[in-house]
């Protein structure tokens, strides 16, 4: 999946306004909504709507525009939430947590802890086995602790687990293919212009050739993802534009 971040790898980043590049804020938080999805980072004062996210980088986030909140209603952390079965048992805390910036959807928690001292001390729980998550804590179904795994097994494949590097030029190639590719394309269309921008890229002769073939692999696995992506860009545009609107002017 391409969208997939670390909580980890979001905090501490600065946001910038694409219209104008100017800096609006660096995130200090992640938030969850009332529908178990991501709505919101902040920097302790001001919330950032997900929804007016335009990309997220390895060194910075980019929206659509400055449109910040204050505080929502109803919002959870997550961050160090405690963990428990359904019958009481003390399993952990979420020690961190991945999610698709552009839909919000949880991908899998990082659990600290008791339960995850046979994985090394972090333990991945997928969010099927997330019964419900209150202010203080998370409820997990019974037979939960049986099926944890190590990180290394329960986020194999995930654009976030990859280097820096293959993040950034991941990052470089689909920004170059966004008006390239087209939503109705074969996938031997798409794997050639991958296969185009990648050759493009290597001819430069500025980027690692190991690392340049390792983030032309994963594109070349989630080609559908990526035409999903540059598809969805222009209806992610508008209901930004709308949702400024409204927060503005207070009209639907």
């Amino acid at each position: 999946m391409l969208n997939v971040v670390r909580r980890s790898q979001i905090v501490g980043l600065m946001a910038f306004d694409r219209s104008t590049a100017s800096p609006l804020s660096q995130v200090e938080e992640v938030w969850l909504d009332e529908t178990g999805r991501i709505a919101y980072f902040s920097d302790g004062m001001e919330y950032l709507p997900l929804e007016q996210v335009s990309s997220v980088g390895t060194e910075a986030i980019v929206t659509y525009g400055r449109l910040t909140v204050d505080t929502p209603t109803n919002l959870r952390r997550l961050y160090q939430l405690a963990v428990q079965s359904t019958q009481g048992e003390p399993l952990g805390w979420v020690e961190d947590f991945l999610f698709d910036w552009q839909t919000g959807e949880i991908v899998a928690y990082i659990l600290g802890g008791e339960a995850a001292i046979p994985f090394g001390g972090r333990a991945v729980l997928s969010p099927e086995d997330v019964q419900e998550i209150a202010m203080s804590q998370a409820i997990v179904r019974a037979e939960t602790k049986d099926r944890l795994q190590s990180e290394s097994e329960g986020l194999k494949g995930l654009l976030s687990e990859k280097s820096q590097q293959v993040r950034k030029l991941v990052k470089t190639m689909g920004d170059r293919l966004h008006d390239l590719i087209s939503p109705h394309e074969h996938p031997e269309v798409v794997r050639v212009k991958i296969k185009t921008v990648s050759d493009e890229l290597a001819s430069s002769g500025e980027h690692d050739r190991v690392t340049l073939k390792e983030a032309t692999d994963f594109l070349h696995e989630q080609w559908h993802h990526l035409q999903q992506n540059i598809s969805r860009a222009g209806s992610r545009t508008k209901a930004a534009l709308d949702s400024a609107w409204r927060q503005l002017t207070g009209k639907t």
